[in-house]
């Protein structure tokens, strides 16, 4: 086959002209339904008051396990104290849940009593 610059290309043959425009009433459209999805249950962290263990002892723990400064751990401390208990951070189920073992193997290696819980937060 020769191909020349000479000959004129030849056009498709004209059909019906299909515009998307044009609708038969038979087609399906698929709508994207958008999921909203909740936030995480956040859990509180909340120790409990006792009167074994000493109230340094809860403010250090406070500082090292909930990253609080000397201020505001003792005022924590103060609150469990009071009130008998003070909640000391919010956190999702499974960051809660460590917070609370690594409480309770603080206070169990140094000899005290101190309880530590996790509640959802309403």
């Amino acid at each position: 086959m020769i191909f020349m610059a000479s000959q004129t290309p030849v056009p498709p043959p004209a059909g019906p002209a299909i515009r998307p425009s044009d609708d038969d009433g038979g087609s399906v459209v698929a709508e994207k339904k958008l999921q909203k999805t909740k936030p995480p249950q956040m859990y509180q962290v909340v120790m409990l008051n006792d009167d074994y263990t000493p109230m340094e002892f809860v403010v250090v723990v406070i500082q090292e396990f909930f990253n609080k400064d000397r201020e505001t751990a003792t005022q924590i401390m103060l609150k469990i104290h009071l009130d008998g208990k003070g909640i000391c951070g919010v956190y999702s189920r499974d960051v809660a849940a460590t917070k609370v073992q690594q409480v309770q193997e603080a206070a169990r290696q140094a000899g005290h009593p101190l309880q530590c819980v996790s509640e959802p937060v309403e």
